[in-house]
């Protein structure tokens, strides 16, 4: 897809890391972006800087989805790109002792389901909705390219570590249904892809404290630092503009595998 002034986009958690890289990223292609995320003041911020427009977005939240899209449409027409980048995670084990007094405690439902509702279900949910919108558009190109989508998983998706039952499930499922819906779409010409990020730089991992950040920067193989956000959102905009570019999964991780903790 080649990426200009008449091509717009949606990109969710677009207020700060690895989206806000993405967004700017398009933004500087000439793309018109529309930024959906919940924290309101920082994602202005961030629309206003690359002359796009924000919509607060619960994407757990079917209404908020629907009147997110309605409101990026109006400001910048149907969008041919999604990248989805909302995602939260939780540190659980399934089931553990306490040190203290032996008080053996479960992995409570609600908060096992509160990572899947976000990450797996809150992607589907908008990449089902933008997909029904990019089919109303005319095709870019001869090979009858519509748009394309990217989402983010995370390497925890194959190789989680402990108390993170929830959060690999989650990603594991945003790889699981790549190649699925990408096979739906086919026929449409909407292409879909996933990233799976290793350890990046980004404001959730700031709050560490600087010992951690250096240890983990010295368990990457190479390069020995964490992943910058825009070395993520060039490997989206790959994905974007490389036509042949469909129902991949890929790592971009510095070659880790992340040990049992």
């Amino acid at each position: 897809m080649e990426l200009n002034e008449n091509i717009s986009a949606v990109v969710t958690g677009g207020a700060s890391g690895l989206g806000e890289a993405t967004a700017r990223l398009l933004a500087s292609k000439g793309v018109k972006v529309a930024i959906f995320d919940l924290q309101e003041g920082k994602g202005t911020e961030v629309a206003n800087d690359i002359g796009g427009t924000f919509c607060e977005v619960n994407v757990t939240d079917e209404a908020s989805v629907d009147a997110g899209f309605e409101k990026a449409r109006e400001a910048n027409g149907q969008e041919r790109i999604l990248v989805n980048c909302a995602g939260t995670g939780n540190a659980i084990k399934t089931a553990s002792r306490d040190k203290q007094t032996g008080e053996i405690k479960s992995f409570p439902l609600e908060a096992f389901n509160f990572i899947i509702q976000i990450n797996l279900v809150g992607t589907f949910r908008c990449i089902a909705k933008s997909a029904a919108g990019m089919m109303t558009l005319d095709p870019l190109s001869d090979d009858g390219d519509r748009g394309a989508i990217v989402n983010t998983a995370s390497v925890a998706a194959e190789d989680g570590q402990m108390g993170q039952a929830a959060y690999s499930a989650s990603k594991g499922g945003v790889v699981g249904m790549t190649l699925p819906i990408a096979r739906d779409l086919m026929r449409e010409g909407i292409r879909v892809n996933t990233i799976l990020p290793g350890i990046f730089d980004t404001p959730l991992m700031n709050a560490a404290p600087p010992q951690v950040k250096e240890a983990l920067a010295a368990s990457v193989p190479f390069p020995k630092r964490l992943g910058k956000a825009e070395e993520y959102a060039h490997l989206a905009l790959t994905m974007i503009e490389n036509g042949y570019f469909n129902g991949e999964d890929v790592r971009l991780d510095g070659a880790i595998r992340m040990a049992p903790r």
